[in-house]
């Protein structure tokens, strides 16, 4: 049997200060506001945020207040954003490092070449561009952003050659294609 197409879309997080993370979303990272708002919900009456990047999504994050006062660890591993070309990678780089981040780490995962930072309340943040490889993942090696564009490109590619199951993107989407259409999961 298949599954029906569907993608991700967007995702929501409750927040304990909505000001401080709607001005980080939107003046660190470039998120537009589309509509904010109210709303009785069970868990009370809940202030939102509704950011995007892209003029076809009305909405990419959601901010939302009520996040509890007391976590014992934060339950959101990263959030993810995918870069069009590493130049805007560099810039969101240097950006984030303005903006004096706590926990900021460059990596290359081999198949991406990932920079990953907290946002005001600490949820990781992952900025990333695909690379034209594949490696086996997890995969985790630090990266430095002081060589120019094409020192990097050379040892990211050199590193990922190292890694077990390294191949083209290509042939390795190709390969999960044909996994996925004949049925075979996990």
């Amino acid at each position: 049997m298949s599954t029906p197409a569907f993608s991700f879309s967007h995702m929501g997080m409750f927040v304990a200060d909505l000001a401080r993370m709607r001005d980080f979303y939107t003046r660190v990272l470039g998120f537009t506001v589309t509509d904010t708002g109210e709303l009785e919900t069970q868990r009370g009456r809940l202030q939102f945020v509704f950011l995007s990047r892209d003029p076809k999504e009305h909405h990419q994050i959601v901010l939302a207040t009520g996040k509890p006062d007391r976590l014992p660890f934060n339950p959101i591993n990263q959030i993810s954003f995918r870069m069009a070309e590493f130049s805007g990678l560099r810039e969101m780089y240097r950006r984030v490092v303005d903006e004096n981040v706590k926990e900021l780490h460059p990596v290359s995962h081999g198949n991406a070449l990932s920079v990953y930072f907290h946002d005001p309340e600490g949820n990781r943040l992952e900025l990333f561009v695909d690379t034209p490889w594949y490696v086996k993942q997890p995969l985790r090696i630090p990266m430095d952003m002081k060589m120019d564009d094409e020192q990097l490109w050379a040892w990211a590619e050199a590193e990922a050659k190292k890694q077990p199951g390294f191949k083209p993107v290509e042939q390795w989407s190709a390969e999960l294609a044909r996994r996925m259409n004949s049925g075979q999961r996990p």
